[in-house]
């Protein structure tokens, strides 16, 4: 038998048994291109991921995702791709926690289960009291807001894979934040998929329909 057939079912194997970081797993130090699917790792086929497959995985020094049951991995961020999603987590907390108490903040890395077989880690998230319920040590289920800064190795991955995903889970609304053009695309969900409302540049005010009375010019993230 494979040694991950039947994880969903708790029989022991020695992924199941270590902590994640300590499954004895080849590990690669190269950086990737661009997101792409994680063939080289030991596991499960492609497809058949699930969360429990991915809670085992080595603190490797690499990021990894599933979409639909396929594991992922992306390229690290750099220095200016986690300058911009600290000030919109500032902004964003400053907002939503201390001055309305309207939810939480969170930052990358941070699981969100959005279904068994999908888990990633967005940049920025937001929670809302009312689905306050979905936090525990990770996030199960859909954040009410997601933003991702988009860099040249993740834009396709962020602007397909994901941006679908977010959509089937339920995210309420999708910033899509581009650091080259300095811009923010807010996605607001209509049905099964997002209707763009507008992309905001850097001396326009953002317009987000999730929160209305949140009001701020774009440079504001781009400093």
């Amino acid at each position: 038998m494979d040694m991950w057939s039947g994880m969903e079912n708790s029989k022991p194997s020695i992924y199941s048994v270590r902590k994640k970081g300590h499954a004895s797993m080849p590990m690669t130090s190269k950086d990737p291109e661009e997101v792409t699917p994680a063939d080289h790792i030991p596991g499960p086929k492609q497809g058949e991921w699930t969360y429990s497959h991915y809670a085992a995985l080595p603190d490797d020094g690499n990021r990894y995702e599933i979409i639909n049951g396929v594991l992922y991995m992306a390229p690290s961020p750099d220095t200016a791709h986690q300058h911009i999603a600290l000030w919109i987590s500032i902004h964003l907390a400053m907002y939503v926690e201390e001055t309305n108490q309207l939810g939480n903040v969170f930052t990358a890395p941070l699981d969100v289960k959005l279904f068994q077989d999908t888990v990633v880690q967005p940049d920025v998230l937001v929670i809302l009291n009312a689905n306050k319920e979905r936090i525990s040590k990770h996030v199960i289920g859909a954040p009410d807001l997601v933003v991702e800064v988009l860099s040249s190795r993740t834009k396709r991955y962020d602007r397909q894979q994901k941006q679908h995903i977010y959509a089937c889970a339920g995210v309420a609304e999708y910033w899509i934040v581009d650091p080259i053009k300095k811009d923010v695309e807010v996605l607001v969900l209509e049905g099964e998929n997002y209707l763009s409302t507008g992309i905001f540049s850097v001396n326009q005010t953002l317009q987000s329909k999730l929160l209305p009375d949140f009001s701020i010019q774009i440079k504001q993230f781009f400093r």
